[in-house]
C-alpha cells in the first residue's frame, strides 16, 4: 500500500527508504526513527517531486540540522550568483536551502533547485504571491495565496513556511503599541498589511485545513512561521509571541490529524538567559514538534557580526531542544549576503550545531573532536586540517604565518615553547631544546 506522507507511513508501521537513509545518518535504528516520525517529534521533508533529494531527518533527539536562506531581490538579482551560493552551501554540508526570492520570474529558479539540489528545499509562498501574479498585495485574494502554495508543492518544494498564527487579534495587540519593534517577520508583515487593507482574516489561518490537504497530497512539511517573533531583546517572550505560539500548537495538532508533518519556527532575538525557557515552552505548547529557530540572536548591537550572536544563541537553543538552525550571516540587518557571507554564516551555524550535539550526547558526535585531539597530540598538521570544520581556512592561517625556521612540529605562536612538543619529548625521554 502506498502512503501519502512519511508520517502516515510511520503511523502504519512502515519504514520508508527515506527513513532507512536518515537512520543510518543518525546512527539509530530505522524503527526508532519511524516511531519519532509517527509521534511528530521528527520529520523528513521529502516531496516526491524533488528529484535527487538526499533526505535528512529533523528532530530534537537527532543531529542538529542547518538551513541556508538564499534568493534574489530587486537590488541583487543575479540567479547565477545565487546558484554559486547554493553549491557552496551544499558543499559545506548544509542540509536545507530556503529560496526567499522576491523579484523576477522565480519559478524557473525554484524548479532548477528541485531538479538539481540534493538539499531539502523550502520556500515562503507569500513572498512569491505578489511576484507570481504581478499584482500588488492589496489586490490579491485568499485564493491567490492558496494557489501559490499548490504551485510550490507541485514544483517539488519539501517544506513551506506559512504564517498561520497571526490573526486579527494580533493586529489589535500590535496597534496597542506594547512592542518596541512591532513585527520584523517579512512574511508576517505582509499578512498583517493584507489583513489591514482588506479587513479579512489571515487566509493561511482561515483556510488552514485546505492547505493541509495540499501538503498531504505532496508530502510537503508545514513549517509554521513565527510572524510575531521578537525582533529585539525588549520584545522577547512577550504576550504577542506566546499568544501566536498557542495558536501554532493548535495548528500542529490539526495537521497531524491528517498525517501532515510539521515544524514550528521560533525566535528571533532572545536574551541568553531566556533561551532554555523558550525551548521548553515551545516543546510543551507545540507537543514536541521540531523547533526551527533563527539564531536566536543574543544581543542587538552587533551588525556585521550577527553570525556570531546567532551562533551563541543557536548552540544554547539546540542544546535545549531546538532541532533546526537557520543560519545568520554577517550581512544580517545590513544587506543581501554575498558568497563569502554565506560561507561565514554556515561555518558559525555548523559550530553551534556540533557543539549542541556534543552536549546532547548524540551517538558519534564527540568522535570528530577526539580525532582532532589525536592529530593535535601528534602535531599532525595535515590530520588537523582534515578534521577542521573549515580546512582551507585553517591551513591558510598557518601557512601565512609559518615559523621562520623549519620547525614543522610547531606554529609561530609558541615555536619551541610548544607545550605539546615539550610533553611529547619528555615522555619519550628526549632532550627538550628551546634555544
Amino acid at each position: 500500500m502506498m502512503y501519502s506522507t512519511q508520517m502516515e507511513a510511520a503511523r502504519n508501521h512502515v519504514i520508508t527508504k527515506e527513513m532507512k537513509i536518515c537512520a543510518r545518518e543518525e546512527q539509530i535504528s530505522p524503527e526508532e526513527l519511524r516511531e519519532q516520525i509517527a509521534r511528530g517529534i521528527a520529520v523528513i521533508p521529502a516531496n516526491p517531486n524533488h528529484k535527487g533529494l538526499i533526505p535528512h531527518a529533523i528532530g530534537r533527539k537527532l543531529k542538529t540540522k542547518i538551513n541556508v536562506n538564499l534568493g534574489v531581490s530587486r537590488d541583487c538579482k543575479d540567479y547565477d550568483v545565487e546558484m554559486q551560493k547554493v553549491m557552496r552551501a551544499v558543499d559545506m554540508g548544509a542540509e536545507a536551502i530556503m529560496d526567499l526570492s522576491s523579484h523576477g520570474n522565480t519559478q524557473p529558479f525554484r524548479q532548477k533547485l528541485c531538479r538539481e539540489c540534493p538539499a531539502m528545499i523550502g520556500t515562503v509562498p507569500i513572498y512569491d504571491s505578489v511576484i507570481h501574479y504581478q499584482r500588488d498585495l492589496g489586490e490579491l485574494s485568499a485564493r491567490d495565496f492558496i494557489d501559490v502554495i499548490r504551485l510550490h508543492a507541485e514544483d517539488g518544494v519539501d517544506f513551506v513556511t506559512l504564517h498561520c498564527g497571526i490573526t486579527k487579534k494580533t493586529i489589535e495587540e500590535v496597534r496597542a503599541g506594547k512592542r518596541k519593534m512591532n513585527l520584523v517577520s517579512r512574511g508576517g508583515s505582509l499578512i498583517f498589511a493584507w489583513m489591514s487593507m482588506t479587513g479579512e482574516e489571515n487566509p493561511f489561518y482561515e483556510y488552514y485545513d485546505e492547505i493541509v490537504e495540499i501538503c498531504r497530497e505532496h508530502d510537503v512539511t508545514i513549517s509554521l512561521g513565527d510572524a510575531c517573533r521578537p525582533g529585539c531583546l525588549a520584545d522577547a517572550t512577550d504576550q504577542t509571541q506566546i499568544g501566536e505560539l498557542l495558536r501554532l500548537g493548535e495548528l500542529t495538532e490539526r495537521a497531524w490529524a491528517r498525517d501532515v508533518q510539521v515544524m514550528v519556527e521560533g525566535p528571533g532575538h532572545v536574551p541568553l538567559d531566556q533561551i532554555a525557557a523558550n525551548m521548553k515552552v515551545q516543546e510543551t505548547i507545540c507537543h514536541g514538534a521540531p523547533f526551527y529557530v533563527l539564531g536566536p540572536l543574543v544581543t542587538d548591537v552587533a551588525p556585521g557580526y550577527d553570525h556570531i550572536t546567532a551562533a551563541i544563541g543557536g548552540a544554547v537553543a539546540a542544546m535545549n531542544g531546538a532541532a533546526f538552525l537557520c543560519y545568520v550571516t554577517p550581512a544580517e540587518h545590513l544587506a543581501l549576503p554575498d558568497v563569502e557571507d554565506v560561507h561565514q554564516g554556515i561555518i558559525a551555524s555548523k559550530i553551534a550545531a556540533h557543539a549542541a550535539d556534543i552536549a546532547k550526547g548524540l551517538p558519534g558526535a564527540r568522535d570528530w573532536d577526539d580525532r582532532m585531539a589525536d592529530a593535535r597530540r601528534a602535531l599532525d598538521w595535515e590530520g588537523q586540517y582534515a578534521e577542521a570544520i573549515d580546512p582551507l581556512h585553517a591551513k591558510a592561517i598557518r601557512e601565512s604565518r609559518a615559523p621562520e625556521d623549519d620547525h614543522s612540529d610547531t606554529c609561530s605562536m609558541c615555536g619551541k615553547f610548544c607545550a605539546v612538543r615539550s610533553i611529547n619529548k619528555a615522555l619519550a625521554g628526549e632532550m627538550i631544546d628551546i634555544l
